[in-house]
């Protein structure tokens, strides 16, 4: 097992955690990505990549099941960089059955939200709604195969509905910022 990245993965993620619970309490992370929140998840993606680049992906056969998840937060996080995410994404499948379901599902849904697109899984929510999802009679029993607690039906039915999810995201400044972080094509 790499021991030194596992620390180091389980470092970087603590960081990560303890600066946005500075920002919750000083209430600045809910206006827009807040400068040093991203500062951390930039330099976080950067390292992650070279450790990528020596190891491949963190999983629990290499680093252990804590620096793994460590290695799934940061990249959950680095929301600016939707090239990035979406290549852990595709590593994260490649390995399978050596990281959590959960972490797949999660990033796999996070990348719809910032696409505009459904998500799988049920996993993201816009302003305390759930996210439109793919297939709402499918939801439960794909959360229930990756051992996710189940959705209530009310909590499905109250989700948010869109005929197009890309119209959720109409703020022009989140619009802008997700062009810029290669999100939107456009």
């Amino acid at each position: 097992m790499e021991v030194k990245i596992a620390q180091e993965l389980i470092q970087l993620a603590t960081h990560d955690l303890a600066v946005r619970e500075q920002l919750l309490q000083e209430n600045k992370l809910s206006n827009g990505y807040n400068p040093s929140m991203e500062a951390v998840h930039r330099a976080n993606a950067v390292r992650l990549r070279e450790i990528i680049g020596q190891i491949g992906w963190p999983t629990r056969s290499k680093v252990g099941e804590e620096a793994s998840e460590a290695a799934w937060l940061i990249v959950q996080h680095a929301i600016g960089e939707a090239l990035f995410m979406k290549s852990c994404y595709e590593l994260m499948i490649v390995v399978g059955d050596d990281i959590n379901p959960q972490h797949l599902a999660y990033l796999y849904d996070r990348i719809c939200f910032f696409t505009g697109k459904p998500q799988r899984y049920g996993t993201q929510y816009d302003k305390d709604k759930l996210f439109p999802v793919e297939d709402k009679a499918a939801v439960n029993k794909l959360r229930a195969e990756i051992s996710l607690p189940i959705i209530t039906e009310q909590r499905i039915a109250e989700a948010i509905e869109a005929g197009n999810p890309a119209d959720l995201h109409t703020d022009a400044d989140f619009r802008e910022w997700r062009r810029k972080a290669g999100w939107l094509s456009e």
